[in-house]
């Protein structure tokens, strides 16, 4: 992610940056799920992906834009979309809406809103959710499958690259990880904190 997004600021007539890039958000969608499945607070869950999403939106525009606006929102609220959509397909007894107008809904949003990866972003969320039954032998290749199908019909032929996360995803042996409140909380402050980082880097080498 933070390569991608220092050759889409500083290098963005290298598209090899672009390239490595698209191995971090399938990574995310994965992760995800993951959260998703084992929260114990799925409110929790989503505050804090809107809470963070709030709180990078302000840093994104400055380091892509050099000014504030709503064109382009960041990749947390694409996330907080996702979330919301797969708790509603879960839980119908709690809203009026079918899965149709969940559907409808969430992805008018997405395009409107104009969230990070748009409704690529929430296609893959809804892979990722409705593969997570399946064994990761057989759960790779229909993601993979799933994933090219999306890129070819919608986005440009450098998404595919976004494939080569799916290798890393198979490694993956459902354990969790070290429980540690700092630590996850640096993960996700990463996200605006490298983004200012590379806002000021940019203004600087703007004013030599």
């Amino acid at each position: 992610m933070m390569i991608d997004h220092y050759g889409a600021i500083f290098q963005n007539d290298l598209e090899l940056y672009r390239i490595i890039g698209r191995i971090a958000f399938p990574i995310y969608c994965f992760l995800l799920i993951e959260g998703y499945l084992h929260t114990k607070d799925v409110k929790k869950y989503a505050s804090r992906l809107f809470i963070f999403a709030l709180v990078s939106e302000i840093p994104f525009d400055l380091a892509f834009y050099g000014r504030l606006g709503f064109y382009h929102q960041n990749i947390f609220f694409t996330l907080f979309i996702g979330l919301v959509t797969i708790y509603l397909l879960d839980n119908p007894d709690k809203h009026k809406l079918g899965k149709g107008y969940t559907y409808f809904f969430a992805a008018i949003i997405s395009i409107v809103s104009g969230v990070d990866y748009n409704i690529i972003g929430l296609i893959y969320i809804l892979i990722f959710y409705y593969t997570k039954d399946f064994v990761r032998v057989s759960r790779i290749p229909r993601v993979a499958l799933l994933m090219f199908l999306t890129n070819i019909l919608l986005v440009s032929k450098t998404q595919q690259f976004a494939l080569l996360a799916l290798p890393i995803l198979y490694l993956y042996n459902g354990e969790l990880g070290p429980k540690n409140k700092l630590l996850q909380f640096l993960f996700y402050a990463a996200y605006p904190l490298h983004l200012i980082i590379y806002y000021l880097v940019n203004i600087s080498l703007i004013w030599k």
